[in-house]
This record gives structure tokens, sequence and C-alpha cells, in this order.
């Protein structure tokens, strides 16, 4: 599935893209929501890669935003209420999974678009790169078991990190941050790491996308491939597996 989305006022352009791949099921979702509140012109973009099954992703499409534009501090600290959304999100899924044999989870990448200020929060191994003149800039680093810091906390809630074909979480989930995952949630938490960014004519472009593009994709060649074609649509096509293109 892909297509485009372009705000009110013109002044935004999305090529969204998803398909299934290889597995019988599909496990990620995108969210694309757009708003003015208090004259300010707010869009929010998400991608959420499912594993162990789709009902953590849909259920991050189907709350995550909602919940953060209802914050009270929404428009006065957005970080904040990013943060307390994630984790509120979070336990609710987890309330309303506990009777479930299953155990799902979820990455989060999104981006939040304030009127002038980007936020860009990621929980999990979803990747966010912005093209400012002419560069790829990282807008967040993946969340590996064995990144130190993940180690370390882990480590000293009780966990272990071990090699089980991949650094793993208990030898059994390969990241360390993630919604769901309720038998892991002591030591795996929905956290998110935020990147601030001031808008202004530097900036190209915003990409959000699941890691089954950038293990493939790198980053630093992602502005000169996959970016400059004939439209939006095409663009996200070519960027699949899942993907938000995002030109302010």
């Amino acid at each position: 599935m892909s297509g485009g989305w372009k705000s009110v006022d013109g002044s935004l352009n999305c090529g969204y893209s998803s398909f299934r791949g290889k597995r019988a099921s599909m496990e990620d979702f995108y969210d694309i929501k757009s708003s003015k509140i208090d004259d300010k012109q707010i869009s929010l973009f998400g991608i959420f890669d499912g594993h162990g099954g789709s009902r953590a992703a849909e259920y991050l499409k189907e709350h995550l935003f909602d919940n953060l534009m209802k914050h009270p501090e929404f428009m006065k600290d957005t970080k904040l209420a990013i943060s307390e959304t994630y984790r509120k999100t979070d336990s609710e899924f987890s309330d309303a999974e506990r009777n479930s044999h299953r155990d799902d989870g979820s990455t989060a990448s999104t981006a939040v678009l304030v009127g002038d200020h980007l936020y860009v929060a990621n929980v999990g191994d979803s990747r966010a790169v912005i093209s400012k003149a002419g560069k790829a800039i990282a807008l967040s680093e993946d969340h590996k078991p064995n990144r130190s810091d993940e180690r370390k906390r882990i480590e000293s809630a009780g966990g272990i990190v071990m090699w089980a074909g991949t650094w793993r979480v208990g030898g059994v989930l390969a990241m360390p941050r993630a919604f769901g995952n309720r038998l892991l949630k002591q030591f795996v938490i929905a956290e998110p790491e935020i990147q601030e960014q001031e808008i202004n004519d530097e900036l190209e472009f915003l990409i959000i996308a699941s890691d089954g593009l950038w293990d493939v994709v790198p980053f630093p060649d992602f502005g000169q491939e996959g970016n400059y074609g004939d439209s939006l649509r095409a663009n996200a096509d070519y960027n699949s597996k899942e993907t938000l293109d995002v030109f302010p």
C-alpha cells in the first residue's frame, strides 16, 4: 500500500509505502494525523514495526497520537508530553492485553511537527533521518541490547543480555526498548529518546522507516539515491518496507 498526503495549507507533503514482505501476516503500521491547535498547524507521523504479532503496532496506530494530542502539556512542553504519552500508551496496551496468551510488541518512530519545531521520538530500531543542506543526519539511535547504556540499565534491573544469533534481552528479544512485551517489561521499556529540530530552509526532508529498509539502505546514501524522484508516492515505493517521506 502506498500513497501521498498534503497538508491543508499546502506547506507539507508526505509519501508513504507499506508492504508485507515474506511473512504470512503484516505486523507493521503507520499513522499520519494533522490538526490545528491554538492557531498552530500540528502534523504527526509514525512508523510502528510489530514483532510477535500485529496487536501492539495496531494499538499504537489507533491510540498513540490521539493520546498525545489530548495531553494537557502538549503545546507547552511537547517533549514532556511525548515522553509521558509513550509510557501511558504502553501501560494501557499492557492492561488491555493482560489476559492474552500472546506477548506482542512494537517499535515506534514518530515525528511531531508543531509550528516550526520538529520533535522526533524513538523506541526500538526503526529510524528517522533528515536531509539538511544536502547532508543526511540521523535523528535517532537504534536501541540494541548490547548498547552500553542499555546493557547497563537491563543488568541493573536484574536482567541479562546474551547472544542468541544476535544480542537479545534474556536471550529472547533483540531490542531493549519496545511497546508491549509484557513478560519482559521489567527490562524492556517504552521510554523514548527525543530529538528536537527547528524547521528552516536547510531542512529538505525527513524519512521515517523500519529496520527492513535501513538494514539494506545505509542512510548516508539515502538522500542521493531515493528521494528526488518524480513524485512522493514513487519515492515511498522505492523506500519500502515501511516508510514515510515528509517534505516541508
